[in-house]
């Protein structure tokens, strides 16, 4: 390193053009640079949706989902299988190792469908749903009208215009369009009429399939041209239908106008409605794929909806903020941004209040800019994106990467006071001076840095969704520290060269007032400490024992709540609830959140929209809450004022209150959209639901649970047609045909699809009844035709009555389960869990009479817990490392040892400002102490080699005289790298609940608290400990010649 910085000295003037030009570059990309909220959180999930039209759960769960759980059960890379078999609809989630690659995982599975297809009833389509990001949703837009425009209207100009406008869009993975109905051709055919012309439904079916087509016939040779011959035989137009012959009676043709009705309009069979403010409306969720920019993405969106909107009715409103998550990484950002601005200012402060000086300033400033650019180039290779934990670990470092630069000023400026002392050095005395200065802090410097490296080793091991959320801030902070390092090699002795020598001639002769007052303070302090060195010993033993106790008594989470601006609010009725019953509901719920006086804007959707991978029935409802700007309540308040006023105002429901991203984490996490889910697995419905229910009466009375709801799961009343095989085989009647009349007459099928230019509707048939869905009685005349085309009723070949099956499904890991779910509120979740675990003993001790069932706790403290014994485990390998590299430095267990005492001297300062704020212990304040073992042993570095240094090339021999010599002389380095790395902090702490800040506080909080006790015991506990046990090891050293 000597080298390089001889060189950059010798070219000095190249040396700043490439600073210049490194500045130039680390901006360009700073600002071209993607950014996000947070890291890519994606977890390679690969989900499956199979659609059955009309097939109830139960059958759903035993012909399609299982036969796909058994086949992708044990593929390579998969942890978990998930699934939920609704009303002819399976989901299931296949969830693989983190960092295995998604698109292996999804050709891993597309292999095992075709394996699975085999298991599976002819006609069934397993599909792989688009790849989109986890972290998914980045805007919801609402659609309602204000006057006559009606609701097909708007559904129709939005599916099937702008849904794919917004489609093409780079970046957007999915467009799910809740509300209204999709538009179809209906063929309601009437039976009676059918029976009159002696007709066959399915006759009908099958030749308006075969007749609307179109088909080339060849060529034509017309001299030198052969146009092509071209049937066209598709209708155009939904009136067109009726004039098909289907028959013949009497010598008359039977036209379908004849036995039926043909109509254009919405589908009578809805599994989804939504509203906007109250108000009858639609929805659009935009889901991003997982590697685009949210920002940019949105802005794309946003322009093309400016542009729609000129073309669209003037009745209808458009709102595209119901939830944009661009706005909370705006408001993230530009929180943590202004957190690092001000943290460089009163780093500024800092320096110039120490030094006195506007040049000596300027020298350690220049390693900010420097080490940030050098930094932004360094995600640019590596295609790291800027987020709240990346600029977090820049907020984090801003004050430590002056360190280096600091440490390298101040000793340079200390040789050239000396060298001056006698008048002006010559220009090759001012560079010797300088080298000589770097040289002797060179390894102090270097050995901090790897010091630093070693602590953060913890952090680069952690897998799952805390290695994603924590390892940015250790990318951001190691290689911060590493640039400023590097800038305090190249550019500091550059810069000193320019700026120092006439600073050093004006002020060789005494310090400030400030730094006299703070070394006469020092040295009294060191002396005291020396003459009680055992008994400072022993207090910081016991301090360190009381610490231990007091963070061991703090409540845990996993990590601190966000302020995302934004609530989702999740509703379940009963599930025979109807979709009607549950939209007014639903309606309700949305007026009283409108009267909470915080809240700006409410969406609601009901039920399932068309292409949502989510199995939900039309008994649920979710809700998205935005909140006015500048509310200065937190988000625990304005839960609890959503929670108020649906109780006031719709007495009687169950909700369930988060925020979208804690609810994406949660249920990446649990598979469940709450903090704590309780899982109890079995297979038997019933006995499932006695145990759910014990469970929640045992848990509902805990202190901090709250929104605490049994999942929606029962038996459910259902119709069920069995044919009787020997009625039908004796009256020759295909037992198909009798399916095809559940299917397709009563259920509706789409047989064909009438195009209208780029738009397909599909022409669905079905027999007309009086009230639109058929009754009973109906049902049993359905006519179903023998071989022979004989007429029977379904009630003469099968047996028609009422049956119990449960309502939905869920299962996992090859397991039917139910689930008891919570969030917390008032107390932290360790604490509650810890209370929930206890509760649930007797219960599990219950539930032992039924065999082959159990009862697991799941949710966000897994994360936290498995986080934490990493991190203690890894910490521990971390020390190892850092004692293995200072041994090299020193060759002595003695100094080595001594260095480690400072991570229990700035966790004593830690653990105290943790118990005044009343702070809650995170995987973020794990990181803090992490970020605060470097920091401190630093420090202790810089004295310790000072010791060394004085004994070995300044004549000083080992004593009292000595020790307190070199705590004068390092006095102003150790405050000023202290003092810089925490106060840039500060603005972080100031505002604790502001988006982009909530994470980065518990770090914060650690590393100024561990700064202030590790930087007084500098200068207590250090001096003590090495009067006590350092004269040996520096013998030793002297010996040795090292």
């Amino acid at each position: 390193m000597d080298t390089i910085t001889r060189i950059c000295l010798n070219n000095r003037i190249f040396t700043l053009s490439f600073g210049v030009i490194l500045l130039a570059i680390g901006f360009y990309i700073l600002i071209k640079r993607p950014i996000d909220v947070l890291p890519k959180l994606d977890r390679p999930v690969v989900n499956i949706m199979t659609e059955v039209h009309g097939m109830v759960p139960e059958d759903v769960e035993k012909m399609i989902t299982v036969p796909l759980e058994q086949t992708l059960n044990g593929a390579p890379g998969v942890t978990r299988v998930r699934s939920s078999s609704g009303l002819g609809l399976s989901i299931v989630y296949v969830e693989f190792e983190w960092n295995s690659d998604l698109f292996r995982n999804r050709q891993v599975v597309a292999e095992k469908l075709q394996i699975a297809a085999a298991l599976m009833p002819k006609g069934s389509a397993p599909q792989i749903l688009p790849n989109s990001s986890i972290m998914g949703q980045i805007q919801k837009i609402g659609f309602y009208s204000k006057g006559e425009t009606s609701l097909e209207e708007m559904a129709s100009i939005v599916n099937f215009d702008l849904k794919y406008r917004l489609m093409s869009v780079r970046g957007v993975a999915k467009v799910i369009v809740a509300g209204g109905a999709p538009m179809q051709v209906q063929v309601r055919v009437d039976m009676n009429k059918l029976s009159h012309y002696n007709i066959n439904f399915f006759d009908i079916a099958e030749k308006l399939e075969a007749i609307n087509q179109n088909t080339e016939g060849g060529f034509i040779e017309m001299g030198e041209k052969s146009p092509v011959i071209s049937y066209r035989g598709r209708f155009d137009k939904a009136p067109e239908l009726e004039e098909l012959v289907v028959g013949e009676k009497n010598g008359r043709k039977v036209q379908i106008k004849d036995v039926a009705t043909v109509s254009f309009g919405p589908s009578p069979f809805k599994t989804g409605d939504a509203g906007v403010n109250g108000k009858k409306g639609l929805t659009l969720t935009i889901l991003k794929q997982s590697e685009a920019d949210t920002k940019k993405t949105t802005d794309e969106v946003d322009k093309i909806l400016k542009d729609f909107s000129k073309t669209l009715p003037e009745d209808l409103v458009v709102m595209n903020d119901l939830f944009k998550q661009s706005d909370f990484i705006d408001r993230a950002i530009h929180n943590v941004i202004d957190a690092v601005r001000d943290g460089a200012i009163l780093v500024v402060f800092i320096l110039l209040l120490f030094l006195a000086s506007l040049r000596t300033t300027m020298i350690t400033l220049i390693a900010i800019p420097l080490s940030v650019v050098i930094t932004a180039i360094f995600f640019a290779i590596f295609n790291i994106s800027l987020n709240t934990m990346t600029l977090g670990g820049l907020a984090v470092a801003i004050g430590a990467l002056v360190d280096d630069a600091i440490v390298y000023m101040e000793n340079i400026f200390r040789r050239l006071k000396l060298a001056s002392a006698d008048g002006k050095p010559s220009n090759q005395k001012i560079i010797a001076t300088i080298l000589e200065a770097s040289s002797e802090i060179r390894n102090p410097v270097l050995i901090g840095t790897l010091i630093v490296i070693a602590v953060y080793l913890p952090l680069f091991f952690l897998e799952g969704m805390e290695g994603r959320l924590f390892m940015p801030i250790g990318i951001a902070y190691v290689v911060s520290i590493i640039a400023s390092l590097f800038v305090a090699i190249i550019f500091t002795p550059t810069a000193c060269y320019f700026l120092l020598p006439k600073v050093a001639l004006k002020k060789q002769a005494k310090d400030t007032f400030l730094v006299s007052f703070l070394k006469k303070n020092a040295e009294t302090t060191i002396r005291w400490s020396i003459n009680h060195a055992a008994k400072v010993i022993g207090v910081l033993a016991f301090s360190v024992l009381l610490s231990i106790v007091l963070l061991m008594g703090m409540g845990t989470q996993f990590l601190p709540a966000f302020n995302e601006g934004v609530a989702q609010i999740n509703l379940s009725l009963n599930p025979e609830t109807g979709l009607e019953f549950s939209s007014q509901m639903g309606k309700r719920l949305e007026n009283a959140i409108l009267s909470v006086p915080s809240v700006k804007s409410v969406s609601r959707n009901t039920g399932r929209a068309e292409g949502d991978e989510h199995a939900e029935g039309v008994n649920t409802s979710e809700f998205l809450v935005t909140f006015k700007e500048g509310v200065s309540k937190s988000k625990e308040e304005l839960l609890e004022e959503i929670r108020q006023a649906a109780n006031e105002k719709v007495p009687g429901i169950q909700i369930g209150a988060d925020q979208p991203l804690q609810h994406l984490i949660s249920h990446m996490i649990s598979g469940v959209n709450a903090h704590i889910a309780i899982k109890v697995y079995g297979n038997d419905i019933v006995v499932l639901g006695e145990i759910a229910q014990k469970v929640k009466s045992q848990i509902e009375g805990i202190k901090g649970v709250k929104d605490l709801m049994v999942e929606q799961l029962q038996m459910s009343k259902v119709l069920t047609i069995r044919p009787n095989h020997e009625i039908i085989k004796h009256l020759n009647i295909d037992a198909d045909k009798i399916k095809e009349v559940v299917e397709n007459a009563l259920g509706g099928e789409a047989v064909t699809h009438l195009i209208q230019g780029s738009i397909r509707f599909p022409v669905v048939m079905s027999l007309k009844t009086k009230e639109g869905v058929p009754s009973l009685d109906e049902i049993r005349e359905m006519p179903v035709f023998g071989l022979n085309q004989e007429r029977y009723r379904l009630g003469e070949v099968a047996t028609i009555d009422w049956e119990m099956t449960p309502n939905n499904i869920n299962r996992e890991n090859v397991n039917r389960r139910i689930v008891i779910k919570a969030n917390v509120g008032e107390r932290s979740l360790g604490e509650v869990v810890g209370d929930i675990k206890k509760e649930l003993i007797s219960v599990e001790e219950d539930i032992k009479q039924y065999k082959g069932y159990s009862i697991v706790v799941s949710g966000q403290f897994e994360a936290q817990e498995a986080a934490t014994k990493k991190i203690l485990w890894l910490s521990l390998l971390a020390l190892a490392f850092m004692f293995f590299i200072l041994f090299i430095h020193y060759g002595s267990i003695q100094l080595s040892a001594q260095v480690l005492i400072a991570i229990p001297m700035a966790f004593i300062g830690a653990v105290v400002f943790l118990v005044i704020a009343n702070s809650i212990i995170s995987v973020a304040t794990l990181v803090g102490f992490i970020s605060l073992g470097g920091i401190a042993a630093r420090n202790v570095i810089l004295l310790i080699d000072h010791y060394l240094h004085l004994v070995k090339y300044e004549g000083h021999t080992f004593g009292i005289e000595m020790i307190v010599q070199a705590g004068k002389d390092r006095l102003m380095p150790v405050l000023m790298t202290a003092l810089c790395s925490g106060i840039a902090l500060v603005p972080l702490i100031m505002s604790p609940n502001e988006p982009g800040k909530e994470i980065l506080v518990p770090v914060a909080m650690v590393i100024i608290g561990g700064l202030i006790s590790s930087t007084i015991l500098d200068f207590v506990v250090t001096p003590a400990y090495f009067w006590l046990f350092g004269e040996k090891a520096i013998n030793q050293i002297l010996k040795e010649g090292k």
